[in-house]
């Protein structure tokens, strides 16, 4: 038996028009059609002609959004010697060594957003997957999460770096921001997104690359962008 939807579930999505938005228009109408009484996640997905089975068709990268998450990301840092210190100046919320390590481990602990770990740490870090692996927290060379500059992986995380893959289904879910942010900043941040997605397309994807792709927040319905964005985000 189909779930009954809610009169403000049903009014919002009543509110969507059966045709492609410009991203202003979609960001716009999310606004308008807001009942939740919270401040919700405004999320961008994109549906991409890649088969993310083959390793040459994976999409996976980070941007940093020009006007952040509207929250700040708890930091955890795994290091040793004097990095620890630089981890402490730069605003980590959590820094240690093979003790912090353990923690994770034994107590499947990850009270955390990102975790940063240096290359020499990378081994006992190794050890985590288990726990960190299902939550995308295991850090990795190419989202600039195993780095020796700790302080500058700190800053670019907290100014707003996200990290966007491919799923198995070829979706990329990424937040731009919550729906309270003035409508300019929501689209600059999805457009910055978009480009980035657009330019991290593997040379070994055939056809079509981006299907579609939609804005949608928390509790509100999906909107789909027109081909304009794309187009434009493709020109960037």
């Amino acid at each position: 038996m189909a779930k009954k939807l809610s009169k403000n579930v049903a009014k919002a999505r009543a509110a969507v028009e059966p045709r492609p938005y410009t991203l202003a228009d979609a960001v716009s109408l999310l606004q308008k059609v807001k009942f939740a009484k919270f401040d919700e996640t405004v999320d961008l997905t994109m549906r991409l002609g890649v088969d993310t089975r083959h390793a040459d068709q994976m999409v996976r990268s980070t941007v940093v959004l020009p006007h952040g998450l509207g929250k700040t990301k708890r930091v955890a840092v795994i290091t040793t010697g004097d990095r620890l210190r630089d981890a402490e100046a730069a605003g980590a919320d959590f820094f240690g060594g093979e003790e912090l390590v353990e923690k994770i481990q034994k107590e499947n602990w990850t009270d955390f957003d990102a975790l940063i770990a240096t290359p020499d740490m990378m081994k006992s870090v190794g050890r985590l997957g288990k726990v960190l692996g299902p939550k995308g927290l295991m850090p990795n060379p190419k989202t600039g999460t195993v780095t020796t500059d700790v302080a500058a992986a700190i800053k670019e995380i907290k100014a707003g770096k996200v990290e966007f893959r491919a799923d198995k289904t070829a979706l990329v879910h990424v937040p731009v921001g919550k729906l309270s942010f003035d409508q300019q900043k929501l689209v600059e941040n999805a457009m910055t997104v978009i480009t980035a997605v657009v330019k991290a397309k593997p040379s070994a994807a055939k056809g079509k690359y981006v299907k579609a792709a939609y804005v949608s927040s928390t509790m509100g319905p999906g909107v789909q962008l027109d081909s304009s964005v794309i187009d434009a985000a493709g020109k960037a």
